[in-house]
């Protein structure tokens, strides 16, 4: 009999151990309850993948776009230089400059106007 506890039973440090697995048994959990579980849980991933997949098209539709607005600003500026070389002056750039120069000369009469306006204000007291 010894010879066969022996066989079905190992005896480790004076304790009996039965033969099978080792660890903790899985607690029994509804297979069913598991698999909805998992379903969801499939379905979430999904739909952040989906999300995160739109998130970055638009970010690269968005920078194309503005790719695309930078090379026609590039373009024109090249245009400018190759007209200036040239002798040439833009009539965008005559703009610009007309603009900035008639800007400077409102700013200084405006200034002008505030300044003599606080010196009536002034004089009012």
């Amino acid at each position: 009999m010894d010879l066969f506890i022996s066989l079905v039973h190992q005896v480790v440090g004076g304790k009996v151990k039965k033969p099978g697995k080792r660890g903790r048994k899985p607690a029994k959990i509804d297979l069913k309850a598991k698999l909805e579980r998992s379903r969801q849980s499939a379905r979430e991933c999904r739909a952040r993948k989906k999300l995160r997949y739109q998130y970055l098209e638009e970010l690269v539709s968005s920078r194309e776009r503005a790719i695309c607005a930078l090379r026609e600003e590039l373009e024109m500026y090249k245009q400018w230089c190759m007209a200036m070389d040239q002798g040439k002056i833009p009539s965008e750039i005559k703009a610009l400059l007309t603009g900035e120069e008639q800007s400077k000369s409102q700013q200084n009469s405006s200034r002008h106007m505030k300044a003599g306006k606080t010196d009536a204000n002034s004089n009012s007291w």
